[in-house]
């Protein structure tokens, strides 16, 4: 589970679909889940959910989405996880965002875990 934390503007979407399309391999449409509020990707190593959260009303909401089939059986890339109350997922992976100057901040916060599978990406 992969977290995308940051304000309107901040650019998760644009994270998002910039990842979908490197582990695509090739140029697919994806658009902004923002209205369907989840998109599914069957890429070649594996499935990928991308959830957007922004118009949830209750944390709830996200198992009317398939959250309980992403969970456990493919990447789940979500935007507004606080949305997400008490069912965000302790071992995710939390990437933010921010609007710095005329440029973007990032950050990473994550297990050890991620730790170890981040080795070699990151300096």
């Amino acid at each position: 589970v992969i977290l995308l934390q940051g304000d309107l503007g901040a650019s998760k979407t644009s994270f998002a679909r910039a990842c979908i399309h490197a582990l695509a391999g090739e140029t697919i449409e994806v658009p902004s889940p923002t209205f369907t509020l989840v998109q599914v990707y069957d890429l070649p190593a594996g499935p990928l959910w991308h959830f957007d959260l922004y118009r949830l009303s209750r944390a709830e909401e996200i198992y009317e989405l398939g959250w309980e089939d992403a969970l456990h059986q493919a990447v789940a890339m979500i935007e507004w996880p606080d949305r997400m109350g008490s069912l965000r997922p302790d071992n995710a992976l939390e990437i933010g965002f921010a609007l710095a100057g005329k440029g973007r901040g990032l950050s990473l916060a994550g297990d050890t875990a991620w730790r170890r599978r981040l080795e070699g990406v990151l300096p």
